[in-house]
């Protein structure tokens, strides 16, 4: 399907698998991550298995080569871990390589979407243990059907917040 704008079935039928959703375009994206629903953080727990899915700020044809590597086995970034702490916070970590290898901590809440007048999942890397790089990461993740999220990756600097990229994850 090409057009953004899906009906209720559709939408459903095609949000099941994670993989699947590394055919998306942005605007796919966009409309999906919308009509998303929020999670609750007591519910999102383990580990979950990550795909980055579209990246904005690079060209075409770098995307298409960016999609490729991140649909192989060779990508390095493996997924999330999370650890609901209450049912308003949580804490996490990204899986890089293998599952063993956890790096760039998280804390979790439910706060307002950059994306819209919504709510989403946030996760917080502003961490002191954290590299400088890596506490500017702004993410945010919504629930497309039990088990699976779709995320939105921002870059904030000085005066601006920038999405970069899309991913998903499934548990």
């Amino acid at each position: 399907m090409t057009s953004a704008a899906f009906t209720t079935e559709e939408r459903n039928a095609k949000q099941t698998d994670l993989d699947e959703l590394l055919d998306r375009s942005h605007a796919e994206l966009t409309t999906l991550y919308e009509h998303a629903t929020v999670p609750r953080i007591d519910a999102i727990r383990g580990d979950l298995r990550g795909r980055m899915l579209a990246w904005v700020v690079v060209p075409p044809r770098v995307r298409k080569v960016l999609r490729a590597f991140a649909g192989s086995k060779y990508f390095p970034w493996k997924g999330k871990s999370f650890t609901p702490e209450a049912m308003d916070r949580g804490e996490g970590i990204n899986r890089v390589l293998s599952d063993r290898i956890r790096l760039f901590k998280f804390n979790t809440f439910i706060g307002r979407s950059r994306a819209g007048d919504f709510d989403a999942v946030q996760l917080d890397y502003d961490l002191k243990q954290n590299p400088k790089i890596i506490r500017m990461i702004k993410d945010e993740i919504r629930q497309l059907s039990p088990g699976l999220y779709l995320g939105q990756a921002y870059l904030q600097t000085k005066g601006s917040t920038r999405l970069v990229l899309w991913f998903g994850l499934e548990g």
